[in-house]
C-alpha cells in the first residue's frame, strides 16, 4: 500500500513535471526540472532503491541542471512581454494522456517488494547466491551496490569513464576551464 510520504512524493513529482512543461521562462523550467529530478530521487529512497536514487540525484539533478544553466547563458532569454506559460498543444497532450493511462493500467501488475512471486526470483538459485555471498565476498552490507561495485565492476567502471567522458567533452566544448 502507498504511504502518505510516497503519495505526497508522487504529487509532487507529477506537479514539477506539469509546471517544467508548461513554463515559457528557460531558467524557471530549469529549476523546476531540478526540483523534479530531486523529487525523484526522494521516491527512488522510498522504494528501497538508493544506488538509483543517488544516480537521479547526481546526474539529473546536478549534472542536467549545471548543464542546462551553462547552455542557458550562451543563449538569448525571452522577453518579459511573452506569455509565462505556453498554450496547450492538443494533439501532444491526448497522446501524452493516452500513454499514461496505458502505464498506469499496468501498475497492478508490478508486484509489492519482497513478493516471492517476483521475477526476481525467477531464477532463485543466482538470487540466492548473490544475496547469500554478496557481504561475504566483498564485504558490503547492500547486494545491489556489491553487484554493481564487485561482480560487475569493470562494466560499471566504463560506465563511469563514459559519463565522465562526456562531462569532459562538454566542457571542451563550451571551452570552460574549470580545471584550474
Amino acid at each position: 500500500m502507498i504511504t502518505v510520504v510516497e503519495a505526497t512524493l508522487l504529487v509532487f513529482v507529477l506537479a514539477s513535471a506539469l509546471v517544467t512543461v508548461f513554463l515559457r521562462d528557460t531558467l524557471a523550467a530549469i529549476v523546476s526540472f531540478a526540483a523534479y529530478s530531486l523529487g525523484l530521487a526522494l521516491l527512488w529512497v522510498t522504494m528501497q532503491a538508493p544506488d538509483v536514487a543517488l544516480t537521479e540525484a547526481a546526474i539529473g539533478a546536478g549534472v542536467t541542471t549545471v548543464l542546462f544553466l551553462l547552455t542557458l547563458t550562451k543563449t538569448v532569454r525571452p522577453s518579459p512581454e511573452e506569455p509565462t506559460f505556453k498554450s496547450v498543444n492538443w494533439p501532444a497532450a491526448t497522446v501524452v494522456a493516452v500513454l499514461a493511462g496505458a502505464l498506469l493500467w499496468t501498475l497492478p501488475a508490478i508486484p509489492a517488494i519482497g513478493d516471492p512471486s517476483a521475477p526476481a526470483w525467477a531464477y532463485a538459485d543466482v538470487t540466492q547466491f548473490y544475496l547469500g555471498n554478496a557481504y561475504k565476498q566483498t564485504g558490503v552490507e547492500n547486494a545491489v551496490t556489491a553487484v554493481l561495485a564487485a561482480y560487475r565492476g569493470f562494466d560499471t567502471f566504463g560506465e563511469a569513464v563514459v559519463v565522465f567522458a562526456a562531462g569532459a567533452a562538454v566542457l571542451v566544448a563550451l571551452k570552460e576551464e574549470t580545471f584550474t
